[in-house]
């Protein structure tokens, strides 16, 4: 299997070629989207916990050197405590360009933007000049999440891409899973498919420790969002054991690591991982693309309709309403699994050729509506010392 991407320094390929416009802080948002505002492949994102918050940073670095991002323009005010050097510093690392609009060294927001929209200009007018060259499918990493699951998401939607995993991973590519709340009730089979006792240790910390976060007086574990309940769903361990079903049944090679100072990316060589992280979308899906994911497969019962900034989302429903109902923001109908005209392999092949479309450039329906969703999780610190959640993973 062969997708057309993007050349990238540090033998990495990509499969988007997008200029990130980065505000470090919300202070300066406002700037960055009106720096990218009506250019064609700059895409404006920051992150919403205040320019104090370094726990975060690990993760903006992260998403400007995933393989999608083909330059960074930093948006900063001057006087942040989170400062656009070291961010600079490991950017550069990957041999992308990246460059800095200091909007009080410049003197006002409106040269600012004009200085930006220049920088930026001349990184998508060098992007646009990039050509997509074939790669084997072992270069791809394809992230697997799921959110507003019903009772069809673990009958139809999550086997099918289940299925899409094992082919991936068979034929060299890697695979990424995240949200531990879902694996709540899941740890055996998990567990069971762990490489060795140390992966299998890691996996049980992965869903032990989410555990201990819903132990909290007000966010026990028995919580289920209401497009869960009223898609039939009736306890989270139900939730969780459809949810699993995609990612497949190959081993599991390790569990990512994601603490304040670090995001792990996923290694070279392939193979089936896990990622510590949220289960809220958009934010899983920055964590996932700081990883390195460079398309994510989302399976929705209820429907989803947002995207994301880095990674292209292809969506796949088995609830035979909601295609009919949302049928322009689908990219797949795996509802046909629940009505008996299609098998569970076949509806998996189909997203295989679909994620392989999409690597060569084929546009999701969320890309079609401009629906570019980002976000940063910050976990609480006082509160993982207070439930006596570690980092140490070894």
């Amino acid at each position: 299997m062969e997708f057309l991407g993007f050349e990238r320094p540090k033998d990495l390929v990509g499969v988007r070629s997008i200029v990130l416009v980065m505000a470090i802080a919300d202070c300066t948002e406002p700037a960055a989207r009106m720096i990218a505002e009506g250019m064609e492949g700059a895409v404006p994102v920051t992150q919403d916990h205040g320019c104090i918050a370094m726990d975060v940073v690990p993760t903006l670095v992260g998403v400007a050197r995933n393989p999608n991002v083909a330059g960074t323009l930093l948006v900063a005010m001057g006087c942040e405590g989170i400062q656009p050097e070291p961010l600079i510093e490991e950017i550069a690392k990957m041999g992308k360009p990246v460059d800095v609009v200091n909007i009080q060294k410049i003197g006002s927001t409106r040269r600012a933007i004009s200085r930006g929209r220049d920088l930026a200009r001349g990184m998508v007018e060098q992007a646009k000049k990039q050509r997509r060259k074939p790669f084997d499918v072992s270069r791809l990493v394809v992230g697997v999440k799921c959110g507003g699951s019903d009772t069809t998401s673990g009958l139809a939607a999550n086997p099918a891409i289940g299925v899409m995993s094992d082919m991936l991973v068979d034929a060299g590519a890697a695979v990424v899973m995240i949200e531990p709340i879902e694996a709540i009730g899941a740890e055996k089979p998990l567990a069971a498919r762990a490489v060795n006792e140390k992966v299998k240790q890691q996996i049980l910390k992965w869903i032990g420790d989410e555990e201990k976060r819903w132990t909290v007086p007000g966010a026990e574990m028995d919580f289920m969002c209401r497009g869960n309940i009223e898609g039939g769903l009736t306890t989270l361990e139900e939730k969780s054991l459809g949810a699993i079903h995609k990612s497949g049944h190959r081993p599991i090679k390790g569990v990512l690591k994601n603490t304040e100072d670090y995001v792990e990316t996923v290694p070279p060589g392939g193979g089936f991982y896990l990622q510590d992280g949220t289960h809220s979308e958009p934010a899983a899906m920055s964590y996932m693309a700081a990883a390195g994911v460079h398309i994510v497969v989302f399976a929705t019962g209820r429907g989803g309709t947002f995207g994301h900034a880095i990674c292209p989302i292809i969506k796949v429903t088995g609830n035979p309403d909601t295609w009919s109902r949302m049928s322009e923001d689908m990219d797949i109908n795996a509802s046909t699994i629940m009505e008996g005209k299609e098998s569970i392999e076949s509806v998996g092949k189909r997203v295989v050729e679909e994620v392989l479309a999409v690597a060569s450039g084929r546009m999701t329906l969320g890309e079609q509506s401009g629906l570019y969703n980002f976000s940063v999780w910050r976990r609480d610190p006082r509160l993982e010392v207070l439930l006596g959640i570690t980092q140490q993973w070894d």
